[in-house]
């Protein structure tokens, strides 16, 4: 009889005690915030973040600490998010170059789709195909029919071997129909020094770098890449307005979380992602990085990693580029 009552003294208790220890939970969030960015302090993916992120510890009340962590194509930051406690506390800053890495490695230490939930897409960013403003080509038209009388003969640098740019300069060749060595350099750099220099005829590079280059007439941009024309550079044409209407290239850059994180703090975060984007001091400093501000929704971000794995992965298949 007494130990009956006391197993019935214990269900009480806990009967008593259980939704006050439910209610005692503190709510998201209750403690700093890391964004880990697979970058090197100062550049665009990085100030993106700090500047993103400025604005969202003001919603989320909490500081959100930028922790950078380059090396290995984005491996580090990666495998460091990947393993993190999935509560919403460690984001990762993927790009497109998060899905070049999941398409050219033969194997990562985490599955960029299944290790990952993508939160909100942050900015995008154009590619431009540019040439010398002395030379032969002065539209992209001109560039396409040389290439097409002359196979073989077109060379077209770009940066190192595996990234977007080299990948897009792959994809650009294909959906041009033209035969023309893509050649890889160390960086930007050595692309402009060697167009200016007539060692090749053109080069693909994202904008921004090549950005005063073109305006002081340097550089001769023949079209952008992607599916709109350049904020920046209005008067120059995608190459699907001239004439190459499967060449479609952009880079981006979004936030993820470690996988399984619960939808209430994804949904949390994301909201606080795209408030921060709507402000208009956050887009006047993201615009002077030539970044254009990319509001979105969680599906969203994971429609840009996967379509840019797959479309990676099959420019890396039909160009023989070997896998690392």
């Amino acid at each position: 009889m007494r130990r009956h009552i006391l197993i019935a003294g214990a269900l009480a208790c806990t009967a008593v005690f259980a939704p006050a220890a439910v209610w005692a939970q503190p709510a998201f969030p209750s403690k700093p915030i890391r964004i880990v960015v697979p970058n090197a302090p100062g550049g665009a993916a990085d100030l993106t973040a700090r500047t993103v992120g400025e604005k969202m510890a003001k919603g989320l009340g909490q500081p959100v600490v930028i922790d950078n962590r380059p090396g290995a194509g984005g491996v580090v930051a990666g495998q460091a998010v990947a393993s993190a406690p999935a509560d919403g506390y460690t984001l990762l800053l993927i790009s497109s170059g998060t899905a070049v890495s999941e398409a050219l490695f033969k194997s990562l230490p985490f599955d960029s789709r299944k290790d990952f939930t993508p939160v909100a897409p942050l900015a995008t960013f154009d590619l431009v195909i540019v040439s010398s403003p002395t030379g032969e080509f002065k539209t992209l038209t001109d560039l396409v029919s040389w290439a097409k009388a002359n196979p073989g003969k077109l060379n077209i640098g770009t940066p190192a071997i595996g990234t977007t740019q080299n990948l897009a300069a792959e994809l650009f060749k294909t959906a041009a129909g033209i035969d023309a060595q893509v050649v890889p350099f160390k960086g930007t750099p050595d692309v402009i020094t060697a167009i200016r220099g007539g060692q090749i005829q053109v080069g693909l590079d994202i904008l921004s770098p090549l950005l005063s280059q073109i305006q002081g007439k340097a550089l001769h941009p023949l079209a952008v890449t992607g599916t709109k024309r350049s904020r920046v550079l209005p008067d120059v044409p995608t190459a699907q307005e001239a004439g190459v209407k499967n060449l479609n290239a952009a880079s981006w850059n979004g936030l993820a979380v470690p996988a399984k994180t619960p939808k209430a703090v994804v949904d949390r975060l994301s909201k606080e992602i795209n408030a921060a984007l709507a402000d208009a001091d956050v887009r006047k400093k993201l615009e002077a990085l030539n970044l254009d501000p990319h509001p979105g929704t969680p599906a969203d971000a994971a429609a840009m990693l996967n379509g840019d794995i797959q479309r990676w992965a099959e420019v890396i298949s039909r160009a023989k580029i070997e896998k690392q």
